[in-house]
């Protein structure tokens, strides 16, 4: 089962962000998350968190609705979309999609985006914005892209180094690489066959995929994705 997770972060394109939603996906607000899922016409099936930033009127009528609300102290010791990876694991979810996690605070969009590199989770956790995608890439793991042909693809680490790295299927070719913490060697890649994969002996590695995001090098894109 698959769950979506809406954070209250920054959202400039609503149509996009509908766009990510499968039929069957679990729908888990985080706080005010909850706004940007209404503003797309769902209902989340759980609200979860500290609620200081979802109107009062909003909350009420959700849980006049059935919505489940789990409600927690404003001092505690993991942020609201941390708590909503967790009802979603709780719940069967093997794999996690993050909604609207980024923009706004830059606190929170690091925090957001640094929380994939948990090794701790037991699913699959990626988080979406636009076109883009991210998940990490932990050591000794394979990741799969799969197109589209020429879009493009940014490997960013994230642990003082990343060991070990291969690619096959990009534009510009690393094999058993080394990339230090602050490295952009990884930064815009390109995708010539697909699916195109990475490889990771050791570290964690930050991979970004935008598949609107296209090159003039090569030919034209598949209707595939990641």
């Amino acid at each position: 089962m698959r769950a979506v997770v809406f954070v209250n972060g920054q959202v400039n394109d609503y149509t996009a962000l509908a766009s990510w939603l499968l039929a069957g996906d679990r729908l888990i607000a985080a706080d005010g998350g909850a706004m940007h899922c209404l503003a797309i016409g769902r209902t989340p099936d759980v609200v979860v968190g500290d609620l200081d930033s979802i109107p009062p009127a909003v909350l009420a009528a959700l849980e006049a609705d059935g919505v489940t609300i789990e409600r927690y102290p404003v001092a505690k010791d993991q942020t609201d979309l941390e708590l909503a990876i967790e009802r979603a694991l709780a719940d069967g979810a093997d794999e996690v999609l993050i909604l609207g996690a980024l923009g706004g605070r830059l606190d929170h969009t690091i925090a957001n985006l640094l929380i994939l590199a948990q090794k701790r989770w037991q699913a699959i956790i990626r988080l979406a914005e636009g076109s883009e995608i991210a998940q990490m890439l932990h050591g000794g793991e394979m990741l799969e892209i799969n197109g589209p042909i020429g879009s493009t693809v940014s490997a960013i680490p994230i642990s003082a180094r990343v060991d070990g790295l291969t690619y096959a299927g990009l534009e510009y070719p690393l094999n058993d690489a080394t990339l230090e913490l602050g490295s952009t060697r990884g930064v815009s890649n390109i995708v010539v066959v697909a699916p195109a994969t990475l490889t990771l002996a050791d570290g964690i590695l930050l991979v970004i995929h935008d598949s609107h995001r296209q090159s003039t090098s090569v030919g034209a894109p598949s209707r595939e994705g990641w």
